[in-house]
């Protein structure tokens, strides 16, 4: 029989939450725990082998001039995942149903069939490109006696000042975002900053691969994460 102690220990193991670096996800901004923000951009991809040597040179022109206009770090990640194909052929399953043409009803069977095979052997993966924007507040100053006794004075105003701050800083980020959105931009590249629901799909695609595969995430609109 376990004894009280060990319940007692094991009730307070701390959530997986915990242990990652994210604070709090709010108006499509990322917050990490230590203060600094990140905003994070779905960008295209360009086919290089494809282009003539001109347009190759002018490419890599434009990306070096691009690099050395940033004032500030930037990360870019590339993230494969397998196909998640089970929609697109749920998508047939329907189609199939409501076909009354015999001919094509056996036709759609035959390429929804196909289509499974072709990617359970293969391992058809996918790639998706993302830019990280990060902006670093200089959040991690101590806090003074005087204003820690404000707060506890005037909560009110405090929360009201800490909601201006967090705008200020927002704004900051933006404009990195915008203009890396317009470097890459110039480059022939689409980009477009991801929202809320975005992030938290993203990462959570990122810390469960396996689990996001066949268990995706419902429609949260505009929820937050934050850690416990």
């Amino acid at each position: 029989m376990k004894s009280k102690k060990a319940k007692k220990k094991k009730a307070k193991k701390p959530a997986s939450q915990a242990y990652l670096p994210i604070n709090e996800i709010k108006e499509d901004v990322v917050i990490m725990k230590d203060g600094t923000f990140r905003s994070v951009l779905i960008t295209s991809s360009i086919n290089f082998a494809l282009k003539s040597e001109e347009e190759q040179m002018a490419l890599i022109s434009n990306y070096v001039g691009f690099l050395n206009s940033l004032d500030f770090p930037m990360q870019i990640v590339v993230q494969s995942r397998r196909l998640r194909i089970q929609p697109y052929l749920d998508s047939l399953v329907q189609l199939e149903n409501k076909q009354k043409n015999e001919l094509l009803k056996v036709q759609i069977s035959d390429y929804r069939s196909y289509i499974k095979e072709l990617v359970e052997i293969g391992e058809i993966m996918t790639k998706k490109f993302y830019v990280v924007v990060p902006f670093d507040p200089m959040s991690s100053t101590k806090k003074t006696f005087w204003s820690r006794l404000k707060e506890v004075i005037h909560p009110i105003m405090t929360v009201r000042v800490k909601e201006e701050r967090f705008l200020k800083r927002k704004e900051a980020l933006m404009m990195r975002v915008r203009q890396v959105k317009t470097g890459l931009e110039g480059m022939g590249l689409g980009v477009t900053p991801l929202n809320s629901q975005a992030l938290i799909e993203l990462y959570y695609q990122t810390y469960n691969p396996e689990i996001s595969f066949s268990e995706q995430l419902q429609d949260i609109g505009e929820v937050r994460v934050e850690t416990i």
